[in-house]
């Protein structure tokens, strides 16, 4: 194994646990150490975080604490979900960010759900045409929503809120400020506990986006560990709750964690036919995604090509 001197420094974000949990694992486990490299793990406010702050939510998406941190140097890598990244590197350069690039289709399948309090008089989607659901704007939860509603209800009839964090988001649903929010794990799992209803769920993939400094060889490697780490979350999900009862701050106890949601897989190269669906996608709502995007100025598979 290399020596300490030898591994590789690399610095990525971690935001909320679900979203990053094959890193996590990759780094407790000793697998990046494996690859030959010491991957530092940044942790950023992400609105699953109990106490997270409105710093995750600020209405220019590059504002916020993880973009900032990308932006400034901080941080050399991170993942989002699969249009949250989209806009992102579409946008930085002409936003004057410093740019990325869409580098793999990423580990995580995170579980998003639509949900209502327990007393609600909604019992099916279709009902949700016109009433505002709580998300993060321009984050997962913002555009499963747009996802799973659009089968059900047209597109200019689904409406958004922002009712702040997942903790805050789902107060406010309990309390009845408004109607629905979409929710991650753990927060899934403590409506769950406290009685309230699941309109409906959907697996949501996350992408990953580096900028050119990080060479091909390098990711390649972490993409590695990662794979490694999905396979183990997959076999044993039970070993892995510790992170997510820490984020609810002791809402959750080990045992009330829905393990049975969590899914991860292998990082894969990002096709030009998953952007350009993607991206054709994003484009057919207002303000998603600037027009002009291509693949070739979007999208870098150099791990799959060291």
């Amino acid at each position: 194994m290399a020596t300490q001197a030898e591994l590789k420094k690399v610095r990525v974000s971690m935001m909320n646990a679900v979203h990053d949990l094959a890193v996590l694992v990759a780094r407790d486990e000793g697998l990046f150490r494996e690859e030959g490299l010491d991957l530092e793990v940044v942790t950023t406010p992400g609105t699953a975080q109990i106490d997270s702050d409105r710093r995750a939510m600020q209405d220019v998406i590059f504002d916020r604490t993880m973009e900032a941190l990308y932006n400034t140097g901080g941080v050399d890598q991170f993942r989002m979900c699969e249009w949250g990244i989209m806009k992102r590197t579409v946008e930085a350069e002409s936003c004057g960010q410093r740019p990325s690039k869409i580098v793999a289709l990423g580990a995580a399948m995170s579980k998003m759900a639509i949900i209502t309090r327990a007393n609600s008089d909604i019992y099916e989607p279709e009902q949700l045409a016109d009433v505002p659901v709580a998300v993060s704007p321009y984050n997962g939860s913002h555009f499963t929503t747009l996802k799973m509603l659009e089968g059900f209800v047209a597109k200019d009839r689904i409406k958004i809120t922002d009712s702040g964090t997942m903790r805050q988001r789902l107060e406010a649903v309990a309390n009845g400020d408004v109607a629905a929010g979409n929710f991650n794990e753990p927060w899934i799992s403590v409506a769950q506990k406290n009685g309230m209803r699941i309109l409906m769920e959907s697996h949501s993939t996350r992408s990953e986006a580096a900028g050119d400094e990080l060479d091909g060889p390098t990711l390649a490697a972490m993409f590695r560990a990662e794979a490694r780490a999905s396979e183990m979350i997959n076999a044993h999900p039970e070993k892995y709750v510790h992170y997510f009862v820490a984020e609810t701050g002791g809402l959750l106890d080990p045992n009330e964690m829905q393990t049975w949601r969590l899914l991860y897989g292998p990082p894969a190269p990002y096709t030009r036919e998953r952007f350009d669906y993607t991206y054709q996608w994003m484009r057919g709502y207002p303000d998603l995604v600037t027009e002009g995007a291509t693949y070739e100025a979007s999208v870098d598979n150099r791990a799959w090509e060291a």
